[in-house]
């Protein structure tokens, strides 16, 4: 899946959550994402798209490593 397609889903996933889910996504962000909200320089819906894209990322990179230390654990 490309970038714009992801980000594209992310912003729909985002669409869909309320308004406490929003602001408990928004809670676990740190880095640029947090400067731009804080600066206004992206809306809140968007800095939501962007983190739900983080976290996303992370949780395919921690099952990969998860598999790939229970193929070693069998062996």
């Amino acid at each position: 899946m490309n970038a714009k397609s992801r980000h594209k889903e992310c912003l729909e996933k985002a669409k869909l959550l309320s308004r406490d889910e929003v602001e408990h996504l928004l809670s676990r962000m740190r880095g640029k994402y947090a400067r731009r909200l804080d600066d206004k320089k992206i809306d809140p819906l968007e800095a939501a798209a962007r983190q739900l894209e983080y976290e996303d990322e992370r949780l395919g990179e921690w099952r990969a490593r998860v598999s790939e230390l229970r193929k070693k654990s069998k062996n």
